[in-house]
């Protein structure tokens, strides 16, 4: 994480470049914390970034209401209330009384750190038909949360799916 222009930028990809005629340089792919926009930058050689220093707390989503998220922070029990923003995409895979990671930054929560894997219960599913097997189609499921995946024709209302919060994608039924 560095800090650029005021604003809290992560390091997604970087190239150091070694030209032979001139001074080297670092090409960079940085993503805006606050606005989710991706730019190239171009550092020079003994360019100063200022490093930004992120704290770590773990929170325990507590509940909704219109959009604002109520966590309570497991080490000094105070609540926190999060916009939409902050929560981002986490938003569909939190459910009650889930522990999550919120990142801070100069005492203000920038965003919450999700598990990679998040195990939700399926809500709405066409059922399936005998015969159905791992390795035939898809169909849509509505878990939990409200989040609409795809899962295999063995998915039936009520079971309980893993999926990547990275991807939004289905990796496997939990028995």
């Amino acid at each position: 994480m560095i800090e650029l222009d005021g604003e809290l930028f992560s390091i997604q990809d970087y190239t150091r470049v070694k030209p032979g005629k001139g001074g080297a340089y670092l090409k960079t792919k940085l993503r805006n914390l606050k606005t989710g926009v991706t730019v190239d930058k171009t550092f020079r050689a003994g360019e100063k970034i200022n490093k930004a220093y992120l704290d770590e707390s773990k929170i325990e989503y507590l509940y909704r209401a219109d959009d604002l998220y109520y966590f309570l922070d497991k080490e000094n029990y105070e609540e926190l209330i999060l916009t939409d923003s902050q929560v981002g995409d986490g938003r569909k895979y939190l459910k009650e009384n889930e522990t999550v990671t919120a990142l801070i930054y100069k005492g203000n929560v920038i965003s919450i750190g999700l598990p990679i894997f998040v195990e939700l219960g399926v809500m709405e599913t066409e059922p399936g038909v005998r015969g159905d097997t791992v390795s035939g189609g898809t169909k849509p499921a509505r878990l939990e949360t409200g989040m609409q995946i795809q899962v295999p024709l063995f998915v039936n209302n009520g079971d309980i799916v893993r999926v990547d919060t990275r991807s939004g994608e289905y990796v496997e039924r939990v028995s």
